[in-house]
This record gives C-alpha cells, structure tokens and sequence, in this order.
C-alpha cells in the first residue's frame, strides 16, 4: 500500500490508540545535551550498558535519545513514568512491554537511521517498521543479486539506472519490517519477495514462496522525513495510520 502524505503534527493531550489505528511516531535524534541527560536518567541499566558499548559518542547519543524517547511515548499511553517501563526481547532481540497489565495489547516497534527515529505504536503485537537513510549506493545490482529473490533481481535490473537505487530501499524497508514484525529472520531477505514496479502500491507477494501467507500482511510506505524511505509491516488489512511529531 502507499500511504497518503502524511500530516504530522503534535499528539493530542489524551493519547488514545483505536484497535484499528497504527500511532506513528517520528524524531529528530540530535538533541542538546541537557535533554539527552534527563532521558539518559529513565533508562535502565541493561540500556546504559548497551550505550556505553558505542564507539563513537554521537552514535551513543542517538541511542539514548531513542531509547528515552521511546520511554516517554510509550508512558503516555499506559500512564506510567518512563523509568517505570520493563521491556523483554525475544529469541532474535525484538522488543516488547514487559509489565502491560492483564487485557492491554499495547505493541510497539522503533528503527534509527543516520538522524531520524520513527516508533510504530498498535494493538497487534506483529507490527515491525524500518528506516534507511537514503545515500548514494554503488553496485546496486549486485547487492539484489545477493539479498533478494530472483524475481526481484530481474526486476530491477530491468529498471533505469535512476530508478534502481528508489526500488531497492523501497524493496529493504519493506522486507526489513516484515521481518522486525514477526522477530524471527528465518525467512531471509531473500524469502520475503515484495512488489517492485514504480508507481505500485507496497505489497508483500510471498513469503518463503507462500502467496497465501503474504496475503495476510499490509506493508505500507512512508516518507518521514526528505531524504528517508521508512516502510510499516502489520499483520490484518484495513488499518489506519496516524502521524505524530515527538516534540
């Protein structure tokens, strides 16, 4: 699916999350010091150990911002401090919440690039969302030849050159999602085989060559920021999606 162009703008004070509704959130991650030390103090230890494992202190600094960030979203649908938040991870590291009280299905999902943060929130605990920076690639080819199915591979060798570099980030994003969404990478890039044309809505066509399986499954394109491909990857069909600004 294409998403409409999205109107991002500020969260309501009360935050509330339909069952059929996806919250997006998005963020810039460069922020003054004085803000990344108040969200450097509502992490956890496990976290701030994870942060000081960065080599370089810019990249440590994105991790605290995202992580704290995502704290302080989602806190305000559970009415809970951000410091208060437990998470668990499964057998491939996803995250989830930890501490939801019985009957809340609050689900969430977060992919960085480069200076950009986006957080999927939703009701369904499939829901996996990726963000690449978009940078000159060289060799595209070779790279689809070696990640993606054959399908793909001709497909995109059939593109102009213009159109190869847009078609693999949009075909990554898609693919990554998908496989943030179910925690397991079993399938591979390879096993997951998205739509490519130009100009067609998202879609997951197989999966591990299974069309009935990809059928169960929306993806949808974003565009968070200029210069970024972002796709969402959600288990059902009929959802809809709400852009926020993290201010």
């Amino acid at each position: 699916m294409i998403a409409d162009e999205p109107l991002w703008h500020s969260p309501p004070i009360n935050l509330v999350l339909s069952k059929d509704v996806v919250h997006i959130w998005r963020t810039d991650l460069n922020l003054p010091e004085s803000k990344i030390q108040l969200l450097a103090k509502t992490l956890s230890p496990d976290e701030h150990n994870r942060a000081n494992r960065f080599y370089f202190e810019r990249d440590r600094k994105h991790f605290i911002a995202g992580r704290g960030i995502l704290r302080a979203i989602l806190g305000r649908y559970l009415s809970l401090e951000p410091a208060q938040l437990e998470f668990s991870y499964g057998s491939r590291g996803k995250p989830a919440l930890a501490n939801l009280n019985m009957g809340e299905t609050l689900s969430f999902n977060l992919s960085h690039s480069h200076e950009l943060a986006i957080y999927a929130i939703a009701h369904t605990p499939l829901v996996g969302i990726d963000l690449e920076h978009i940078r000159p690639m060289d060799k595209v080819e070779q790279l689809v030849k070696r990640f993606f199915s054959g399908r793909e591979y001709a497909v995109i060798c059939s593109l102009p050159d213009n159109q190869k570099q847009d078609a693999f980030f949009r075909a990554w994003t898609c693919k990554e999602a998908y496989l943030k969404a179910i925690g397991d990478g079993l399938p591979g890039l390879d096993g997951v085989e998205v739509s490519l044309t130009p100009g067609e809505p998202a879609a997951l066509l197989s999966i591990q060559g299974d069309e009935e399986a990809a059928s169960h499954w929306s993806v949808y394109q974003l565009t968070p920021s200029p210069g970024y491909m972002a796709a969402l990857a959600i288990e059902g069909q009929g959802w809809n999606l709400e852009y926020l600004n993290f201010e």
